[in-house]
């Protein structure tokens, strides 16, 4: 026990003293950043993509886009987004000579990579709405993009709401990548303090406890506004 109280001594002596906790806060800030924005992005691009793939094929406009949709999509769920980071900061950035923060990037990148999934369980929820109400929202003068807009939309979302929430947990975890194009999330900060006073357990533990938080707290509040839902139905 005496060696592990010296390990949590020097640990707070780093995180207190040496500002350790400065790094720490500007890596949760970071994390919260990517992950919330990147899903924000991600949401706007998966809702555009999978209204062009549940569009009936009727020309050749809404197959092109729906080719070109596909094909995003394929792009972005069949490389790991570590080497998406990577080729957009070290190799698209320099060839088009943009400027960009490593956290920008990383946000950008992010939610380029999330749009693409979120199109997929985007598709599943509009599908899984009864066909009827299209055909009923149609039957009464709607728009096509009215009904989906008023009435598709807001069930689909309902019936995706928890898989939703799995994408955001799984945003906020992988995270831990964009310290190959230099941002400061969790992980490199409690790196930092590990590396700083060659004592990494600790740290790391701390590290898994912060994002086991993070991630009961999301759960929770996900399952509150599934009982929200659930209610405003049992209301109407």
């Amino acid at each position: 026990m005496g060696n592990f109280d010296r390990k949590i001594e020097v640990f707070a002596d780093f995180f207190i003293h040496h500002n350790g906790y400065k790094t720490v806060l500007l890596g949760l800030k970071n994390t919260a950043l990517i992950a919330v924005i990147g899903l924000i992005i991600g949401i706007v691009i998966g809702t555009i993509i999978a209204t062009v793939r549940v569009l009936p094929k009727t020309n050749k406009l809404v197959k092109a886009l729906n080719g070109v949709a596909g094909l995003y999509v394929s792009l972005f769920r069949g490389t790991p987004i570590v080497v998406q980071l990577l080729v957009f900061y070290y190799v698209l950035m320099p060839l088009m000579n943009i400027h960009m923060t490593s956290v920008t990037v990383a946000i950008c990148v992010f939610g380029l990579n999330s749009g693409a999934y979120i199109s997929e369980i985007m598709r599943s929820g509009i599908q899984s709405v009864d066909p009827g109400q299209m055909e009923g929202g149609r039957s009464v003068g709607l728009s096509y993009g009215t009904t989906m807009l008023r009435i598709i939309m807001p069930q689909a979302i309902k019936n995706i709401l928890p898989t939703l929430g799995n994408e955001f947990i799984s945003l906020i975890k992988e995270t831990s990548v964009v310290s190959f194009v230099g941002a400061t999330d969790l992980y490199v900060a409690f790196n930092r303090i590990g590396s700083n006073s060659y004592e990494f357990m600790i740290p790391y533990l701390v590290m898994a406890l912060i994002y086991i938080i993070i991630v009961v707290v999301i759960t929770l509040l996900i399952k509150i506004m599934e009982r929200s839902l659930r209610k405003s139905d049992k209301s109407m």
